[in-house]
């Protein structure tokens, strides 16, 4: 957990994150050097040359090596730097004559910087031999013995490491510090003095370890600080005079820690630290932080093999999380193979992930999960209302174009989810489509973290103007922290294996989005002959029955005086017939010609579509004496003729089946719903009983003789197939003897939202319903 309530703007955060791999100051207990490697010339030195060499700074400047060492070290040394790698060098013993017959012995260690130079750290041996094998070898046997058992957890191996280390080493305190995803670290593991403060499971701020300093542990794997309280040593010239600016120093020993640091050991009571950063996929995983309460200084042979030995046993550390991370990604494997296959049995895939074992819910370790596809929501386990979904993804559309959403803290980026925090405080969303996802939820955990001092007074600022710093704080005492309206972290492998959803997903989908795609040619070919036929057979059905029509009337104009009653009734009747069969053979032609391919989108006034309606329909109107009323109607996209069609059979069928004796009174009404335009077309007529509210739709389904109302019972199945090419609904809520209203649905979005191809709809004939 990061730096939090501070208000410090971004010049206090630049004086806590300083560039401190350039400060041109050393420590006190070695010399460095930085020099040209073509010729080994010295172009900065620390000012501590007098106690080495016997020389001031201003004097070793512009000198060799040559001039400092004797020529067979010299030449050991150039040998050395002819290998790319300096390990293979480093350290080399060299000897100082400082003056007569007094020698000093050194480790030398070389490294080149970014910029080119070679830096050349010389510390004091402590013998003139290295440091013994049998020390490292305890140090490596020891531990590496403990591993070989194979049965040790992530806590064990942290225990076997800061035993070991402390055990040669003698630091009064080591630590294994671990960082989070979010910055802040935790000691996983201590062994220390009994009378010093105990750290074991307390959590730091991100801003005890700054990402400057975090950076610089990624490039130089180990850091001694020997005396927190030592003078340090100016190099001369400050800057270096080739570059005119300051030495890059991130791989030195010597480097001086910044102020901030000092204070920081200091306030946890320790004058000397050794700090190994253990490393893992490139990333800086944690830290061996050793302390001690006096000054300490630790050989640079026994801080390598402290380094190797935390490389030797964190490799294994790394391995028993690998092998952690392999069982449950297996275990995922399994499930989402089983998910994919249940997909592909199922005809709508929705199903396959909710329906059986396993389940999505699964796959990630969810407590609820929902998909959102095609407008429907499908929920499984523990989720907010289907409303508070629409909102989510409302806000999901518009906060992240990334396939995937990730947090384990949704009220604080979603302050509308504290609505239901306890079933969703944690969210992991993978997008299908622009308004299609799957959602998984986890429920908040409150949990209480153990801090080491107040993590919201990290630092404080100390001084005026521009001699201001930074101070760290100074209290590491327990401050407890309940943290809410958080779930339990997504586990990469959880992420990775709801991606890998998401693609059989897709493939699914656009595989049946294909099949899909065949059957509608499929139809679109048995359609295009059902209406050829159609044309045909009504053309080829006209004349016969024109021919029956015309030597029926032949025959009645011939025979008139010879027929009797009964025969006049009889040729009434086969014209009667012959002129229903026209008209239904009519209708039909009508009822094939509305078809989706037809439509013409554009923008439609629909007053104006209403408007031609009514004047096909003036004659009616004005016989019946019809009182008809509207809203306000808007402009929506669609096909005009159509509209005017469906609102003459509509008002026309008002009209028809209108109370006796009582004027029609007819409200066309609209509203706007979230995607749909909601029309009505309401009367005062006879209305009928609400069982036959779907049969009226059907072609040819009458609820009355042809007596009482004429019409061939089309008319009502027109409206339905003009409203569905439209990709709306229709409906009608009726009670008898109080009228009747018909309801039908129009997309907001029109054409957008639908596939028409725009070819221009025919005249359709109307049948009287």
């Amino acid at each position: 957990m990061t730096l939090r309530n501070l208000n410090l703007d971004a010049q206090l955060v630049n004086l806590k994150q300083p560039e401190i791999h350039t400060l041109t100051q050393v420590q006190p207990h070695g010399v460095l050097l930085v020099l040209r490697e073509a010729d080994l010339s010295i172009v900065q030195v620390s000012r501590n040359t007098r106690d080495a060499f016997g020389l001031a700074a201003e004097d070793v400047l512009g000198q060799t090596l040559d001039d400092l060492f004797d020529a067979y070290q010299v030449d050991q040394i150039r040998a050395g730097l002819r290998q790319e790698n300096l390990d293979i060098l480093n350290p080399t013993k060299v000897w100082v004559r400082r003056r007569g017959d007094d020698y000093a012995v050194y480790d030398a260690i070389f490294h080149r910087n970014s910029e080119g130079f070679l830096i050349l750290e010389l510390e004091p041996a402590l013998t003139n031999e290295a440091i013994p094998f049998l020390s490292f070898y305890h140090l490596a046997r020891a531990s590496i013995g403990q591993l070989e058992a194979r049965t040790a957890s992530l806590a064990d191996f942290c225990r076997i490491i800061v035993h070991e280390v402390r055990q040669v080493t003698g630091f009064d305190r080591v630590m294994l510090y671990k960082f989070d995803d979010d910055g802040h670290g935790e000691v996983l593991a201590e062994e220390k003095l009994d009378d010093m403060e105990v750290y074991l499971g307390l959590h730091f701020p991100e801003s005890d370890v700054p990402k400057p300093a975090r950076k610089m542990f990624l490039s130089n794997w180990i850091r001694v600080i020997p005396n927190a309280s030592a003078e340090p040593v100016e190099l001369v010239p400050a800057l270096n005079p080739v570059t005119q600016h300051g030495t890059d120093l991130v791989m030195s020993i010597l480097r001086q820690p910044y102020r901030c640091h000092t204070e920081y050991l200091h306030h946890m009571n320790v004058e000397a630290s050794l700090t190994i950063s253990l490393m893992k996929d490139q990333k800086l995983w944690g830290l061996i932080a050793c302390h001690h309460k006096t000054p300490k200084y630790v050989p640079y042979e026994l801080r390598k093999a402290c380094e190797f030995l935390g490389r030797v046993i964190f490799a294994e550390i790394s391995t028993l999380e690998e092998e952690a991370d392999q069982s449950y990604r297996l275990k995922l494997a399994a499930v989402q193979s089983a998910l994919i296959d249940q997909m592909a049995r199922e005809d709508y895939f929705v199903d396959g992930l909710v329906r059986h074992d396993p389940s999505l819910l699964d796959l990630v370790g969810a407590k609820g999960a929902a998909i959102c596809f095609g407008g429907q929501w499908t929920t499984l386990g523990r989720t907010p209302p289907e409303e508070e979904l629409n909102y989510l993804v409302q806000w999901l559309s518009t906060s992240t174009e990334q396939d995937v959403m990730v947090t384990n803290a949704l009220p604080l980026d979603y302050t509308e989810a504290q609505r239901f925090k306890d079933m969703a405080s944690g969210l992991l969303a993978i997008a299908i489509s622009k308004r299609s996802y799957v959602l998984w939820f986890r429920p908040e955990v409150i949990q209480t973290v153990n801090w080491g001092g107040n993590p919201n007074e990290a630092y404080t600022l100390v001084g005026e103007g521009e001699e201001q710093w930074l101070c760290p704080r100074q209290s590491f005492e327990l401050w407890k922290e309940t943290v809410s309206l958080r779930s339990l972290p997504w586990q990469p492998v959880e992420i990775k294996a709801a991606l890998e959803l998401r693609k059989a997903i897709v493939n699914i989908v656009l595989r049946q989005a294909e099949e899909l795609a065949l059957l509608a040619n499929d139809l679109e070919r048995s359609n295009a002959e059902l209406k050829k036929f159609a044309y045909i057979a009504s053309h080829d059905l006209q004349e016969p029955l024109n021919q029956v029509a015309n030597f029926v009337q032949l025959l009645e104009m011939r025979y008139d005086a010879k027929l009797d009653e009964d025969g006049k009734e009889f040729i009434g009747f086969a014209v009667e017939g012959v002129s229903l069969m026209q008209t239904l053979i009519d209708d039909v032609l009508a009822y094939s010609k509305v078809d989706l391919q037809g439509i013409e989108w554009q923008l439609t006034e629909v007053q104006q579509a209403l408007d031609q309606a009514l004047g096909n329909l003036r004659g009616r109107v004005a016989e019946t004496g019809a009182i008809i009323t509207v809203d306000p109607l808007p402009t929506i996209v669609a096909d005009s003729t159509q509209l005017m069609q469906l609102f003459q059979n509509l008002i026309g069928n008002a009209i028809k089946f209108r109370q006796p004796g009582e004027t029609p009174r007819i409200h066309v009404g609209v509203q706007r719903q979230e995607e749909h335009w909601l029309f009505s077309v309401a009367d005062n007529g006879i209305g009928f009983d609400p069982q036959f509210a779907e049969r009226i739709f059907v072609i040819f389904q009458r609820l009355h003789t042809r007596d009482e109302y004429a019409g061939s019972g089309m008319g009502l199945a027109i409206c339905k197939k003009i409203v569905e090419c439209h990709r709306g609904r229709i409906w009608v809520e009726a009670v008898p003897d109080q009228g009747a209203t018909f309801y039908f649905t129009i997309p907001v979005e029109g054409r957008d939202r639908n596939h028409g191809n725009g070819r221009k709809a025919k005249n359709y004939l109307f049948s009287r319903g």
